[in-house]
Order: structure tokens, then C-alpha cells, then sequence
């Protein structure tokens, strides 16, 4: 969004900066808040939320900041006022503290981003979310509520499926059909467990789940989940397609039957080793041969399918991209604006015995893969987003998709009745409906 950085310099001039508020202190949100407090005029974090407050206070020491402690509301607000830096243990307090412009859910917690989203959307606040594991779950219901409110929840740029959202909408413009969505990886292998884990996490300072989540292909198919909900796609079978291909993305144009995709009105995608990597690609095609001629002459091929790919994502450094669009201007950078399309459902990454609680995310129990919103529903899966805390009621093979009938459900969760709200409202459509 190039008139971000025009509308962010006159809030620098004016004084009058986008006041931000951060749910979450983990690695991704140090990174934001390095990056906001030494890199973004017109913005300004104005206060973080953590558990554990000290890792909220590392967010400011680290970037040269020394922040104040807020236990209350009216602390919040009288910091937030007086533009000192706050941090508090009170994701709540700071969401209904006066003066916040704009919040950024970086937990990655299914259960409490969505008590956080919810309470965002009730008091009418813009939500830039990092949550993929609960945007791939419930987003479609709280992009609705957030609608309805008058207000923005949006994916954050930068991440993949925001990345691949504005070269979609790029590739739109061009009036190009686009037909493939897709994520490159580096890795994939759904057997990968903190154990196997660990000393990457512990190299990069990063949570050992979430860097399993990683590489054992949950994470990859709640961002393709996220963009196929946004853009109307779907999968073209259980887990994607998901091919190894060390060669250039230009080359897929030649991998994929366009007749299924047309048949199916597009998919989302990922492949493994590809290059440049790690990025996205978007494959289309066009209908107008006098268009297709002067695609051949900018060097875009014959057709019919036509490449077009970012080469990297930059995760924390384009979030404020997302944070400007939405407050400024009321765009979302990727937000479903219908009924799920795709969900991520759970599969069993060893042979579970019955009464096993389910370890969630990135542990050694279950991998998500991406099947569509339909069969979801007609086959009973249970989500990956709600499989933590689970019991079995049964023993389920390795690589057996888990069901509702197979567990237990945790009692009294806030997603559990979000998704159920969510099937009340949407009802479940086929691929290409």
C-alpha cells in the first residue's frame, strides 16, 4: 500500500500518531515493537499486554524504551494520555482503555485470541491479527461481527496470506483469473515433534510448538485455510496438493491440469523448495487473446496459466502496513467476506490411544491438514484450531483425521461455541459454488 507511508507521514507532521496496543510478547511481537518504536513515524506503542509482564517490558527495554506498569483501566488511559509506554498483565484492561487506535493480537492462542478478538469487536476496535490458528478456525464468524460492529479485523502484511492476498488483488487488477494460490516452503515433514524441534527454537529464540507447527504442515495449511476463505478457493484434495519442486515457481504454470482448476474456481497451494523461497505465487490466466499477446511480449509465456510471485515475506516489518489500512482507511489486508471455504483438520501424527488429551499446536499428537469446509462438516472432523485439551473417547491410527465422535470436547470454551455459531450462519458449500 504505497499511500500507507503518505498517510503515516502527515500523523508524524500533525502529531497526532496512531496509538497502538499489543496483545502478546513472545518473538514475533519483540520484533514488532522494535520495529514500530525505531522504524515507523505517525505510530506509536502505546501499550502491551502480556501474562508474564517482564516479556512485555522486553519489548520496550529492548528497543531503548522504559515503560510504566498499568494494572487498571483508568492507568492504562492515563499513560496511553500522557504518551508514556505501558505494560500490563491485563490483555482486557488494555482493550477497553480509551485511546487505543488500533490492537494487534500476536498470541497465537486459539482460545484466548478469541476471547481477545471478540472483546475488540464488542468495543468497536480495529484488530490486526498474527493469529492464524484462530483466524483459520473462526475467522469468517468474527470477520462477520466485526462487520456487523462497523469495525475492521484483518490479516497482518507480511505473513504469508497477506502477502499472497495483495499480489491476488494485484493479479485481479491486471484482469487476470487468478486460479492458484500458493505458499513455498522450505520444509514439510508431519512427523517433526518439539523434540526433533528444539535446537532450531532455541537457535532463533523462538516457542518450540510453534516452530513444530511449522514444519509438520499445520501452520502452511491455516494460511492457505485463511486465504482460500478470503478469496473463494479451495483445495484441490485433503492436505493440498503440496509438491516437491526444487525449480523456479515460474515453472509451475506447466504442473497443474487447468481444466480441474477452472472446474474447482481455483485452489490454494503450497510447494517445497521452490524458488525464490520463502515466498508466494499466484498463477492465472486470461481470457482476452489480445491481452494474452501482451503478456507473451512482457515475458510472462504463452499461457494459459501465467506466473506471478513475491519472493519473500517479511512477517513483523509490514504489519504496520496493516495497522495504517485499517485505521486510516478501512481496508482490511485480508478478511473473509463470507462462510469458510477451507478448514484445517486434525490428524493424528502417532498412533493415539484412547483417553489421550490432545497436546493442541505443534506438539506430538496431531498435524493439521487442509480439507475443505464441506467435507469438514459432512464427515463430522474435528478442527485442528479446537483439537487441544480434547479427549479420546477412542484409539485413532496415525495419520487418521480426528472426529467430533472421537472426543470429548473441553467443557465451557469460548471456540467451541464460536464454531458452532459459525456452522449456524454459513452453511457448508461445495467447491466452485
Amino acid at each position: 500500500m504505497i499511500v500507507v507511508d503518505a498517510a503515516l507521514r502527515r500523523r508524524a507532521q500533525e502529531e497526532r500518531p496512531i496509538r497502538v496496543g499489543m496483545i502478546g510478547a513472545g518473538f514475533m511481537g519483540r520484533g514488532l515493537a522494535d520495529h514500530i518504536i525505531a522504524s515507523v513515524p505517525g505510530m506509536r506503542l502505546a501499550a502491551v499486554a502480556n501474562r508474564t509482564v517482564a516479556n512485555a517490558e522486553r519489548c520496550y527495554t529492548e528497543a531503548g524504551r522504559k515503560p510504566v506498569r498499568a494494572d487498571t483501566v483508568r492507568e492504562i488511559e492515563a499513560a496511553v494520555a500522557t504518551g508514556r509506554p505501558a505494560v500490563t498483565e491485563d490483555a482486557f484492561a488494555l482493550i477497553a482503555a480509551e485511546g487505543i487506535d488500533c490492537l494487534v493480537d500476536v498470541t497465537g492462542a486459539v482460545e484466548f485470541g478469541a476471547h481477545v478478538t471478540v472483546a475488540a469487536i464488542e468495543r468497536d476496535l480495529p484488530v490486526v491479527t498474527m493469529n492464524a490458528e484462530l483466524d483459520a478456525t473462526v475467522g469468517p464468524l468474527l470477520a462477520h461481527r466485526a462487520r456487523a460492529a462497523g469495525t475492521v479485523l484483518t490479516g497482518a502484511d507480511g505473513d504469508q496470506p497477506a502477502v499472497q492476498a495483495n499480489l491476488l488483488r494485484f493479479v485481479r487488477g491486471l484482469g487476470v483469473t487468478p486460479l492458484v494460490a500458493g505458499n513455498v516452503k522450505g520444509l514439510q515433514d508431519a512427523y517433526r515433534t518439539p523434540a526433533t524441534q528444539r535446537a532450531f527454537a532455541e537457535r532463533w529464540g523462538q516457542n518450540v510448538n510453534m516452530v513444530t507447527s511449522f514444519a509438520d504442515g499445520t501452520k502452511v495449511s491455516f494460511e492457505q485455510a485463511i486465504v482460500a476463505n478470503a478469496f473463494g478457493l479451495t483445495v484441490g484434495r485433503r492436505g493440498m496438493y503440496g509438491r516437491d519442486h526444487t525449480g523456479h515457481v515460474d515453472e509451475l504454470t506447466e504442473v497443474y491440469d487447468i481444466d480441474e482448476l477452472r472446474a474447482l474456481g481455483g485452489v490454494v497451494d503450497y510447494v517445497v523448495g521452490a524458488k525464490p523461497g520463502p515466498g508466494v505465487y499466484v498463477l492465472g490466466t486470461h481470457d482476452s487473446p489480445r491481452q494474452r499477446h501482451y503478456l507473451e511480449l512482457y515475458k510472462l509465456g504463452k499461457g494459459p496459466l501465467y506466473s506471478f510471485y513475491a519472493p519473500y515475506h517479511l512477517c513483523h516489518f509490514e504489519v504496520p502496513n496493516s495497522i495504517a489500512r485499517a485505521v486510516d482507511f478501512a481496508d482490511a489486508a485480508l478478511s473473509p467476506p463470507a462462510g469458510p471455504r477451507v478448514d484445517v483438520v486434525a490428524t493424528a501424527k502417532r498412533d493415539l490411544a484412547a483417553g489421550t488429551t490432545l497436546d493442541g499446536l505443534g506438539g506430538y499428537d496431531t498435524y493439521g491438514v487442509a480439507e475443505t469446509h464441506a467435507r469438514t462438516r459432512a464427515q463430522h472432523l474435528l478442527p485442528m484450531g479446537v483439537a487441544e485439551g480434547c479427549v479420546l473417547r477412542r484409539g485413532v491410527a496415525k495419520d487418521s483425521v480426528v472426529t467430533y465422535d472421537d472426543v470429548t470436547l473441553p467443557p465451557g470454551r469460548l471456540v467451541d461455541a464460536l464454531r458452532a455459531e459459525q456452522d449456524r450462519l454459513f452453511p457448508a458449500r461445495p467447491a466452485g459454488a
